[in-house]
């Protein structure tokens, strides 16, 4: 059936009737908003911790790592496992998420500043995130299935077929690259990868239609979500949680039996893609790289969406911090799987994919059988839905209390229901939207990774400082709104930026020495005797876009064609290089460090500045907001209540616990629960950090 056996689409037809299923189940349960949005906030911590690993597990994540590292080496996984120096910090923002007791962080912005304006930018600018988040999940999806069904080539058509050829001929002249190509291959390899930069080679054809997949997975996860809210989505991430275990271990033993163990895999993969924190050389991931890269996330974390539901259905705040920590942890320790199957991809399919985001779907086709295939596309799946679910309905929630709700109060619980209902439909829709407008995967994260930072340097510095005004985090959030989201797409669409010689800058090409060990195709072309020898390389660095994420001829087969920018636009570079920094200088891993350097920084210094230039938000509000986020979350509702009134009544009460009592800072005298937790996870973050070390030095 177009690619697929039998057992594996009956499969995937149980896995889709299992969830909607669960879904009605759940919706007989669901009475009004507060179970809709955070399930009645009674979540334990079974739930908790499924819930926190299923929304930030996504299938997009696992063909991410896997793609960077097949272009890169184990380097490239940092484009995700960045997120494991953030993990510790997630103790403190779930901490805040429960205790400050609101259903969105649009609610926050309304609260903390006393702006429904900033609550409604907020909402406005995270439905269009959702959108793309979305578009993430759909293309992943996709593309994995694009890979498994692949049409033979008597299916395909001429111009189909011309596409496979070029592509090939395009790897076979790649291949010979650093020992130097003849005049006419040369001119031919140039001429290729032109084509190849603007998209137009292909390693095959597919029967799957894209935008047909795309229809059909959004129902069946608006179907399941729209009947059970929040709720539908713990119970089924719980379930899918076992799947994308599944779908992350079951490539490992078949693709190591098959190239050799881990000695076979060191036998076939160069040296230096085994460096961990990249080679700062040859990797787009060096270790300054990696810390930009983690701070700009640092800095965005906060302002998912999601993080305030998740955190706020849990029954306590301890509740909350545990699951949302462990459900990080174990996400991180399946990495680890993520990663070594992205080594196994590089040495038994290097340079046979045109488009890396398929090699996932590629080595489930080649490795796995009739049964386990579907068990894999069922896991991708599962993946994606258990980050949609969650995400619309937090989305839907943000579209309601912080748009909809200020415009049309007072109606009825069920009105508010059905209008979160339609709003889930309408962020789904909204994600194939943006998966047919973006096809690169990687483009998408590195968006993800700086886009909410927009908002996410206000949320954290509004949790700890006082003198955070209004005034400031409009003036920066429209600046920065600016300079991360406007230009760069507005440019990329822009005839004259897209061919604005001052914008087609590239990076210098570089011919480098490399001292690694043989391979064997090293031993089989005679420059060396023996797999492992240690022996000198030569490695061309091809030019890579200054502004533009690349920069290619208009006309590939015309040598002296214009050129033109195409991607992303990075703003953030062009802002600097008013100062007269010169780029063309630069590794195109120092170009990928200045930019999210820019992004993590950039919001506090305007925040800061314009704060003691404007007016502070007044103490009254502050006092009230900061009462209620320094009183322990009580056992039931009466307590609650009583436990708030008194802090009302006396906020000054807590100025004995900050560690700066009578000043703008609101830090707490971190309690032992605090060091424990915060201490004990960077012992993790060790932990892990040496397994990873561990698997790539087996051998």
């Amino acid at each position: 059936m177009f690619g697929l056996h039998l057992i594996d689409a009956l499969i995937i037809l149980l896995h889709v009737g299992i969830i909607l299923w669960l879904g009605k189940r759940a919706g007989e349960k669901t009475k009004d908003t507060n179970d809709f949005y955070l399930a009645g906030r009674k979540l334990g911590k079974f739930y908790q911790f499924f819930l926190n690993f299923g929304c930030s597990t996504n299938a997009d994540q696992a063909v991410a790592v896997s793609r960077e590292i097949y272009r890169q080496g184990i380097g490239g996984m940092w484009i995700q496992y960045l997120v494991l120096f953030l993990t510790p910090f997630y103790w403190y923002s779930t901490y805040f998420f429960r205790r400050v007791r609101l259903v969105t962080i649009g609610d926050y912005f309304t609260e903390r500043f006393k702006s429904e304006f900033l609550g409604g930018s907020y909402a406005v600018f995270m439905l269009l995130m959702a959108f793309l988040s979305g578009g993430i999940g759909y293309m992943v999806a996709a593309k994995t299935m694009m890979a498994m069904t692949p049409k033979p080539l008597d299916k395909v058509s001429q111009e189909e077929r011309l596409s496979i050829e070029q592509f090939r001929e395009y790897q076979q002249l790649r291949t010979r690259m650093d020992e130097g190509l003849e005049p006419e291959d040369q001119a031919r390899y140039d001429t290729l990868n032109e084509k190849s930069k603007r998209g137009e080679l292909h390693s095959f054809i597919s029967y799957t239609d894209p935008l047909l997949f795309y229809f059909i997975y959004a129902m069946i996860v608006g179907i399941y979500t729209m009947l059970g809210g929040f709720r539908a989505a713990a119970i089924t991430d719980a379930i899918q949680g076992v799947l994308i275990i599944t779908f992350s271990l079951i490539l490992i033993p078949i693709g190591l039996a098959k190239i050799g163990g881990f000695a076979g895999l060191h036998a076939s993969v160069p040296d230096y893609m085994f460096e961990l924190f990249g080679s700062v050389t040859l990797s787009e991931y060096a270790w300054y790289t990696i810390l930009a890269m983690v701070l700009a996330n640092l800095v965005s974390i906060i302002a998912v969406a999601p993080g305030m539901a998740t955190a706020g259905s849990a029954k306590d705040e301890m509740t909350a911090r545990l699951g949302m920590i462990g459900g990080m942890f174990f996400k991180r320790i399946i990495m680890i799987f993520w990663a070594l199957a992205g080594l196994l991809a590089i040495g038994l399919y290097m340079g046979r994919l045109h488009d890396p985001d398929l090699i996932w779907g590629y080595m489930t086709k080649d490795l796995l059988f009739p049964g386990a295939i579907g068990l894999m596309l069922v896991g991708i799946l599962a993946a994606n839905m258990s980050t949609l679910d969650a995400g619309s309905v937090s989305h839907a929630a943000l579209f309601i209390k912080n748009i909809y709700q200020p415009f049309r109060p007072r109606k009825t619980e069920q009105h508010y229901l059905l209008i979160s209902k339609f709003a889930i439909a309408a962020i789904l829709l909204g994600g194939i939207v943006a998966a047919l407008f973006i096809d690169n995967l990687l483009v998408l994260f590195k968006y993800s990774i700086s886009i909410p930072a927009i908002f996410g340097a206000s949320i954290w510095l509004g949790f700890v400082w006082r003198r955070l005004s209004k005034s400031a985090v409009i003036i920066q959030v429209f600046i920065c709104l600016f300079i991360y989201a406007l230009i760069p797409n507005l440019f990329q669409s822009l005839t004259w930026a897209r061919h604005n010689p001052a914008f087609l800058l590239e990076t210098k090409p570089k011919t480098v020495t490399i001292k690694t060990g043989a391979l064997h195709e090293d031993v089989n072309e005679g420059r060396a005797g023996e797999v492992g020898e240690t022996i000198l390389k030569l490695h061309n660095i091809e030019p890579a876009g200054v502004f533009f994420e690349r920069v290619a001829r208009i006309d590939p087969e015309d040598p002296d064609s214009p050129k033109v920018g195409i991607g992303r636009f990075h703003a953030e570079i062009w802002v600097m290089s008013w100062f007269g920094i010169d780029f063309t200088q630069f590794r195109k891993s120092q170009l990928v460090a200045v930019r999210f350097f820019f992004d993590a920084l950039f919001p506090f210094v305007l925040l800061f500045l314009i704060s003691f230039l404007t007016k502070p938000v007044s103490q009254n509000l502050l006092d009230r907001f900061f009462a209620k986020l320094h009183t322990p979350v009580q056992k039931t509702p009466e307590l609650e209540q009583q436990a708030l009134e008194e802090s009302y009544r006396n906020p000054r009460k807590f100025e004995k616990d900050k560690l700066f009592p009578n000043s703008s800072w609101e830090f707490l005298k971190p309690t032992k629960m605090d060091l424990l937790g915060f201490g004990g996870s960077w012992v993790l973050v060790g932990v892990i950090i040496l397994l990873l070390w561990v698997m790539v030095n087996l051998r």
